[in-house]
């Protein structure tokens, strides 16, 4: 069973949900970066061994996305708020390097680890005042700031690989430029020429795709002409947007988790 919901699940859990991995909904447990869902009284099998739902939500996690700890240190650093370096830096402390080895296997100083490391712990804090800040005004004002008079503000895709001006579009925008540009049959007719309309457009047409799933080119194509003539023009921008991944040789592509 797939999450029907858009992509905003990841940026709507809590902080412990997202460490888990996953939310509970009624009798649902729901992958917070693939919408994979498994039903709680039901037992599921894999590799021979039997799972319980939540058991089952963790080995897919494990299997899947290796462990959500991988999945946010591999994000765009338009999405964590670090810098490229400071990912790096993150990356290699995960694998169990210690601070020379780290400053080894970047080729810098021992003193330039520490720097990343007293600038990383600066904005752990920031981060931490920053969360206590929202939560406080959200209850005294009873609205959450994604909210606006009549309308709300949507976010980018966790994949994004920019994350800036054009995600700023609130739900009834999105909506208008759906019935502009879509026909009743799901047809693109025509690319948007601003960016931000641009991203919707694209983020409609990779609902086509089944996440988890590989497609080779030749299918990938057939599935995009069906929605847009120039097939090719959107296959680029798809992968550009960081909406699909694809392997070097372009021969598979998938959507971007």
């Amino acid at each position: 069973m797939k999450y029907k919901g858009d992509d905003t699940i990841f940026w709507d859990v809590s902080k412990d949900e997202l460490k888990n991995g996953y939310i509970k909904e009624g009798e649902t447990y729901t992958c917070v970066i693939c919408k994979e869902s498994f039903l709680e009284g039901r037992i599921y099998e894999k590799a021979g061994l039997l799972y319980d739902a939540e058991r089952s939500m963790k080995e897919h996690i494990k299997e899947k996305h290796e462990s959500m700890l991988t999945y946010v240190l591999n994000m765009s650093c338009a999405n964590t708020g670090i810098t490229q370096a400071q990912q790096k830096v993150l990356q290699l402390i995960a694998q169990g390097l210690s601070d020379k080895e780290v400053a080894s296997s970047l080729g810098v100083a021992d003193s330039t680890i520490r720097n990343h490391k007293y600038k990383l712990r600066e904005k752990e804090k920031q981060a931490r005042v920053f969360l206590v800040m929202m939560e406080l005004l959200s209850e005294k004002s009873q609205k959450e700031i994604s909210r606006l008079e009549g309308s709300v503000l949507h976010d980018a895709h966790s994949s994004a690989t920019m994350v800036d001006d054009r995600y700023n579009i609130t739900d009834k925008e999105i909506e208008s430029i759906r019935k502009n540009y879509f026909d009743d049959k799901g047809g693109l007719k025509s690319i948007p020429a601003r960016e931000k309309k641009k991203l919707v457009v694209l983020r409609e047409i990779v609902k086509n795709f089944t996440p988890d799933k590989q497609y080779e080119e030749k299918e990938l194509n057939r599935i995009l002409k069906r929605i847009y003539e120039d097939n090719a023009a959107i296959r680029r921008a798809l992968i550009e947007y960081g909406f699909m991944d694809r392997t070097n040789d372009g021969t598979l592509y998938w959507v971007k988790e």
